[in-house]
């Protein structure tokens, strides 16, 4: 097994290793999500965190890790009597994003449950990584259902196993971290809010800071064990720190004074629920417990609030996440309570965790962290004077009030990956018949299979109650839910659409679009086209945040190059269908179609459209002509495209999804 990087070699990421120290002083605090962009040391923090949990005393041969203490009644492996057992070395588990269901929660043998009423169960990863450290990579990109059953195990402290009436339950009582990065996808608001603690990480900008960062990678990378030993008794320490705080947890008063400031705090952010304020508790308890207090005191209350209350105050997938301080200390200011000790200073003042001997972490400016400055953006319907229809190019102008719109979806029955639009085979989702299993069972269709098995039971010596059922006679449920699709905007961004203030408003029903595709689970992808060419502005992508942050900086300006829009597009939906086949695309065109530049350029836009209408791709052209004479090319490309076109107007009114739901189903591609 190699040797893993010490924990106190870390240089910086004080919230970091703040956060994961206070889960490992308190499960109960609900776990940590990590956000940060790569090569911030997420990782190797969570995997030296596993070597400083103490060990973890188990009933020897139990496969679910009970306490032999206080064994489990309703362990599979049970029943246990209480003794000493034996000790070992608390486990991290890793859950590969790639997982399936029965991987995670465990596998029940079907066959055996029918035939011979035996529960046998094969344990999932949350056996494996009960009373340890269960480690998610990516949870952004895990797919919905994982991540329900993954958080409902961790909320509850146990998982449940059922098929077709058959039931497992087994305790699953973990330290749960996440780690992602947010240009790859953000997840859904609810599943942020199933974390108790959410860190921001970023590398630093302080030269000495990078140096001893490079310095220390470099020396362990050379003698991995060499390197651990040399921060040996720092690991100790910080060991016994975390047993001693665990044993001083039960003893930490959390008084009328300080849970005034969490109710007060958690209310004025407006934040939903009461989850938030049950997780600011045990955070600045387990805070107290760290700092050898048996007094939770302010402080301890402002660190809890700037740890678990950002990832929760998001009302939309793009606010970014973040806390105002001084609001917060004002807040916490106007609730101050009688019994909390005024001194920051005073005995074992201080949540932090002990310092390597690198350079301290200096502080980070707003907006430091890989964010693209600030640029001005003229507010709607300013600088009127100074576009024109094929002039150069014009500042970007901010995009229109978003809106809520209907489902836009593609015809047929696809099998992408699990999403909210169009229809598909799903694991998940209504029944809609049955077939035989392909590899292990995991659906079973009970009514299918009796029916395939009962014509044999005489042949097969049936003589009891029970019904002799053998491999053939399984079958498995097919499924039908939704899928996420590939949704490609294609924007027309030249002179002519700045040149009567209509990109303001486009901007807005592209957003609202995006709106809804992040929503449905979506990749997304954006090009615009204008002067001579077109430009990938966003390649196929998880995160909706990136698109929208690029629509927002679109410039204007120039010709209309329609025709080299529809083959940039070709271009993308060619790569990504090597890329992930089975993921199907819906290709949305936003132009007044008056194509220009070039010989023939109307022409031309026609064959290029053509090209995605042999393809089958289901699309959409938003048509942005306006005034009191309209040429209708917007909506000749749309049938040489094979979809259908939407006015500028409809789209405003709320009305476009409707429309292209309408439309969609009449679509030469549907199946």
């Amino acid at each position: 097994m190699s040797t893993p990087y010490p924990f106190t070699a870390i240089v910086g990421q004080d919230d970091l290793r703040l956060g994961l120290l206070l889960n490992a002083v308190s499960p109960a605090v609900g776990g940590v999500l990590v956000r940060g962009e790569k090569g911030t040391a997420k990782s190797t923090a969570v995997r030296a965190l596993a070597a400083l949990m103490p060990e973890v005393p188990v009933v020897a041969g139990c496969r679910f890790s009970c306490d032999p203490a206080s064994p489990d009644p309703a362990c599979p492996d049970g029943p246990h009597e209480a003794g000493t057992g034996v000790s070992r070395d608390a486990r991290m588990v890793e859950l590969p994003v790639g997982a399936s269901e029965d991987r995670l929660v465990g596998a029940l043998d079907i066959e055996r449950a029918l035939a011979e009423g035996v529960k046998a169960f094969e344990p999932g990863l949350l056996a494996d990584a009960h009373r340890g450290i269960l480690y998610v990579d990516e949870v952004n990109l895990l797919h919905d259902h994982l991540v329900d059953l993954l958080l409902d195990a961790a909320a509850m402290g146990a998982s449940y196993v059922e098929r077709e009436g058959v039931s497992v339950r087994h305790a699953a009582r973990f330290l749960l971290v996440g780690t992602m990065n947010p240009e790859e996808g953000e997840l859904r608001p609810q599943l942020l809010d199933r974390f108790g603690l959410t860190v921001e990480v970023a590398a630093s900008r302080e030269t000495d800071q990078r140096v001893e960062v490079v310095r220390r990678r470099l020396a362990y990378d050379d003698d991995p064990a060499g390197f651990a030993a040399e921060w040996a008794d720092e690991e100790g320490a910080l060991r016994a720190r975390i047993v001693a705080a665990r044993a001083l947890l039960p003893e930490v008063r959390l008084g009328d004074g300080a849970l005034r400031q969490i109710a007060a705090t958690c209310a004025a952010f407006e934040v939903d629920g009461m989850r938030a304020d049950i997780v600011m508790a045990r955070t600045a308890t387990a805070l107290a417990a760290w700092a050898g207090r048996t007094d939770v005191l302010a402080e301890d209350v402002r660190q809890a609030a700037l740890l678990a209350l950002p990832h929760r105050r998001r009302r939309n997938p793009f606010d970014a996440p973040g806390l105002d301080e001084d609001r917060l200390d004002d807040t916490l200011e106007q609730n101050s309570g009688e019994d909390d000790d005024p001194d920051p200073d005073g005995p074992g003042g201080g949540g932090r965790p002990p310092q390597g001997d690198g350079p301290d972490t200096p502080p980070q400016p707003e907006g430091e962290a890989g964010d693209t400055p600030a640029q001005t953006v003229p507010e709607q319907g300013q600088g009127q004077g100074q576009q024109s229809s094929g002039g150069g190019e014009q500042q970007p102008v901010r995009a229109g009030e978003p809106f809520r719109t209907k489902m836009l979806s593609v015809p047929g029955l696809g099998e992408g990956a699990a999403g909210r639009r169009s229809r598909a085979r799903t694991e998940h989702g209504r029944t809609t018949g049955a077939r035989r299993p392909q590899g292990a069972l995991n659906k079973l269709h009970l009514a299918a299979t009796v029916q395939a098995a009962a014509p044999h039971q005489r042949a097969r010596g049936r003589s009891g109650r029970g019904l002799v059922v053998r491999r053939d006679d399984l079958r498995q449920a097919t499924r039908e839910g939704r899928e996420g699709n590939l949704v490609l905007f294609v924007v027309d961004a030249s002179g002519s659409m700045a040149a009567r203030q209509r990109m303001s408003a486009v901007k807005g029903a592209v957003l609202s679009l995006l709106l809804d595709a992040y929503q449905r689970r979506d990749k997304v992808g954006l090009i615009t086209f204008r002067g001579k060419d077109a430009e990938v502005v966003l390649p196929p992508t998880s995160s909706v945040d990136a698109a929208a942050a690029r629509l927002e900086m679109l410039p204007t300006g120039g010709r209309t190059p329609v025709a080299a829009g529809l083959l940039k597009a070709h271009d993308v939906l060619r790569v990504e269908r090597l890329r992930d086949p089975s993921r199907r695309p819906l290709l949305v065109v936003v132009t007044d179609g008056r194509a220009t530049g070039g010989p023939e350029p109307v022409a031309l836009a026609s064959r290029a459209a053509r090209l995605h209408e042999v393809e089958g791709t289901a699309s959409v052209v938003v048509d942005c002509e306006s005034g009191p004479v309209r040429l209708g090319l917007a909506g000749s490309l749309a049938r040489d495209l094979g979809g259908t076109a939407v006015t500028l107007d409809d789209l405003r009114a709320d009305s476009i999804a409707g429309l292209v739901k309408d439309v969609q189903g009449t679509s030469r591609r549907a199946a």
